[in-house]
């Protein structure tokens, strides 16, 4: 299990188990965002809690992301509409979490702005793209 908050406390997320990676993703949002993503599904994976604001993606219209309202912190983001089976997917942003637990955690790189497709692997950790 790991832990993520955002700066002020306010905003928190919890995924169920530990991550075998994490997404840096070259979307128009993404790297704005500076995330890195760890997915699962909303009351499966991924339990959230305090309030939220949100931002929901103009150009998919599916994907809202949820940052904390008061520090502004990115903490996760959600599908609006859930699968065929139900669930909502998700993804916790593990820049909330302790550098500490996830410092091993291969990068997977995702090209999201023009092939929309995974990028080989590099062999880069966490630890080697904190900062």
């Amino acid at each position: 299990m790991l832990t993520g908050t955002c700066h002020c406390g306010t905003t928190g997320w919890t995924l169920n188990a530990a991550p075998e990676s994490a997404t840096a993703c070259n979307c128009t949002i993404c790297r704005r965002y500076g995330a890195l993503w760890a997915y699962g599904y909303v009351g499966r994976d991924i339990e959230t809690s305090g309030q939220t604001s949100t931002y929901l993606r103009q150009d998919s219209g599916d994907i809202c992301f949820q940052f904390c309202p008061i520090c502004g912190c990115i903490m996760y983001f959600a599908a609006k509409s859930a699968d065929q089976r139900g669930r909502y997917r998700a993804a916790v942003n593990l820049r909330m979490s302790d550098l500490s637990l996830i410092h091993k955690v291969p990068i997977r790189r995702f090209e999201g702005h023009n092939s929309f497709k995974a990028l080989p692997g590099d062999g880069r950790t966490i630890e080697d793209v904190w900062f």
